[in-house]
């Protein structure tokens, strides 16, 4: 009996093995936006902006012109792409230390001006990269390497919503957040990222998703572990959902 290939690789995704840790959900949004660059016919005229952290490799895993940025400042180096090349399509691929932290004036002008470009974000909660550290969005009471008995709301306050943040500026046309957790927020994952990409496409404004994921090394969980830790401590903080939506669908 002959195999037959159900969910062929998308060719913008490059050939070649993962250097994530073991149940690192950055390979999935990988996967994810290539699908969608290329159900939407494109690779041939993107540039995507790579963020510092984990995030920056992604000019490793998909076949696309791009540009590395200093760190938190991918929004301000998306937004000088899109004016000089309006013909382009653009966007950042971001973790939750660069946008929501050193990044965070970028990504608010950024979205508030409503550049004609689109945000990947991935929310793990954490520092990755750089050693463990608490980030904006680290929950209350989760231990870190520079928060070892656990993030104090009274002392470093609460995480930020950057999707609800986003959402409320006028210049953001598509704001949502999503999770990779399990089968079907995968699937919804997918389709809002491509409303983010067509709220650029569209000239409607700014695009925008949240997705949150797992780092099994930093949280020091097996990868069953983190995919249960996104359902039961972070989705209940972090609710998923659209927080805007001028597309009309």
């Amino acid at each position: 009996m002959t195999e037959k290939i159900m969910f062929p690789k998308p060719q913008v995704l490059a050939n070649r093995p993962t250097h994530y840790c073991p149940g690192c959900h950055h390979g999935l949004a990988h996967k994810l936006v290539a699908q969608v660059l290329e159900e939407l016919k494109l690779p041939e005229k993107t540039i995507c902006v790579g963020s510092i952290g984990c995030s920056v490799f992604i000019y490793n895993y998909l076949l696309l012109d791009t540009i590395e940025a200093p760190h938190g400042r991918a929004p301000a180096v998306a937004t000088g792409v899109k004016r000089a090349r309006p013909d382009k399509f653009v966007f950042t691929y971001q973790g939750d230390g660069d946008l929501a932290a050193i990044g965070l004036a970028e990504i608010m002008h950024c979205a508030n001006r409503g550049e004609r470009v689109s945000v990947v974000f991935v929310n793990n909660t954490i520092y990755g990269m750089t050693g463990g550290q608490m980030a904006p969005t680290t929950l209350v009471g989760q231990k870190t390497t520079t928060c070892p008995g656990g993030r104090c709301k009274d002392r470093e306050g609460e995480p930020f919503k950057m999707a609800e943040i986003i959402g409320s500026l006028g210049g953001t046309a598509y704001a949502a957040r999503t999770a990779l957790n399990d089968i079907k927020n995968i699937q919804k994952t997918k389709k809002a990222i491509k409303l983010a990409f067509r709220a650029q496409l569209e000239d409607k404004g700014f695009g925008f998703v949240e997705i949150l994921s797992s780092c099994p090394t930093n949280w020091k969980m097996t990868p069953l572990q983190a995919n249960e830790r996104i359902a039961k401590e972070m989705i209940p903080y972090f609710p998923l959902g659209e927080f805007k939506n001028t597309l009309g669908e």
